[in-house]
């Protein structure tokens, strides 16, 4: 075995064979990642050294201490008002894209994936989205990359959490809800594996190429299988392209042959990619994209899911800037279950008398007229 001074091993690394204190005594499991407590713990024990027959692994594939340390905060609760707590929940999204970013474009260069520190980050995801759920709605629309950039993490990202809102409105338990974040972050992990230009081009592709994009859900399927992921997780690389009148691909599977994952993951990244810029098309409106999904043309979706993303999102999803019926611009801050027509908004340009922002429920006598354009916000 080598030895490894704890002086010289980085917060969130990992070994691929066990990891000793001595000839006797194991530290840690395989790929378990080095948290800066037990990196602290063993210098206050006064131990100096490590040993492990395994290689030291790196970078965007171990536990995320910076994730780890955003989410801390947001739990805290020590931020002095709405916008403080809007400014950690942006922090936490902001790392938590960058790790994403990092983790698609080392897999594309190499074959390494960690499955239990990408589910542990996930996990994280998810034990913040059951305290703020509402605020990564709103800070995710901050994060559109640029033209030029590869648009891949941030539709990872936000599909990951637009399937975790759907699954709390379905009632899914913890375990489950880590499995679908999982699956909705690596849905599109098989296009790591394909030229960045197949899939960034504004032009239209050959008949070739397009055959080569429809291979990105077998790859998932085995990139993600090879790293023993959960069979569910791989199942969703496979089948979320599958639709419920069997015209997806790529086994063009019947409705009860689709599992629930797939389904869910379907629907949320459908809705992302209608609402997001991409190098071939303009974004749509959040509401209008809403009122397309609903009219679910083809029977491409399953109805129960589509009523969970309204439930989830409103007819007016959080973070839209939207026309009162008085004349006001507000955006929408949160949601009324049992009425998705009328949510909870920010009145923009007034505050109360003790200078916070007014924040009110629409209704039949206050609603809303129309979104707006991003031209007539400011």
């Amino acid at each position: 075995m080598t030895q490894y001074s704890i002086k010289d091993i980085p917060v969130g690394s990992f070994f691929s064979q066990p990891i000793y204190l001595d000839e006797m005594f194991i530290l840690a499991t395989p790929e378990t990642p080095f948290a800066e407590e037990m990196l602290s713990s063993l210098d206050q024990w006064s131990f100096k050294e490590v040993y492990s027959a395994g290689e030291p692994k790196h970078g965007a594939f171990a536990q995320n201490a910076d994730i780890a340390k955003a989410a801390g905060e947001l739990f805290a609760g020590n931020a002095p008002d709405q916008d403080g707590l809007i400014k950690q929940a942006d922090e936490f999204y902001w790392l938590f894209q960058k790790y994403t970013e990092d983790l698609f474009t080392q897999t594309g260069e190499s074959l390494e994936l960690n499955a239990e520190a990408v589910t542990e980050n996930v996990k994280t995801v998810y034990l913040v989205m059951q305290k703020h759920r509402r605020l990564l709605l709103l800070v995710q629309q901050n994060h559109e990359p640029k033209e030029d950039e590869n648009y891949q993490a941030a539709h990872a990202v936000k599909s990951m959490i637009l399937s975790l809102m759907m699954g709390f409105t379905l009632k899914l338990s913890e375990d489950r809800m880590v499995e679908l974040g999982t699956a909705a972050l690596l849905h599109e992990i098989g296009m790591t594996k394909l030229p960045q230009r197949l899939y960034l081009t504004k032009w239209n592709l050959t008949p070739d190429e397009r055959k080569t994009i429809l291979t990105h859900p077998i790859l998932g399927y085995k990139l993600l299988k090879s790293f023993e992921f959960p069979p569910p997780v791989c199942l969703c690389a496979l089948e979320h392209h599958e639709r419920e009148n069997s015209a997806g691909y790529p086994q063009k599977l019947p409705a009860d042959k689709i599992s629930l994952y797939s389904k869910i993951i379907a629907v949320a990244c459908s809705y992302e990619a209608l609402t997001s810029n991409r190098p071939y098309k303009k974004a749509k409106d959040k509401h209008s994209g809403i009122m397309d999904m609903l009219k679910n043309e083809g029977k491409q979706y399953d109805d129960t899911i589509l009523r969970a993303l309204v439930l989830s999102l409103s007819v007016y999803p959080i973070g839209l800037y939207v026309l009162l019926s008085n004349g006001k611009k507000a955006q929408v801050m949160d949601v009324d279950p049992e009425n998705p027509r009328f949510p909870v908004v920010r009145i923009l340009g007034m505050t109360t008398k003790d200078g916070k922002k007014v924040i009110v429920p629409t209704s039949a006598q206050l609603s809303i007229v129309r979104p707006l354009t991003k031209e007539e916000i400011y």
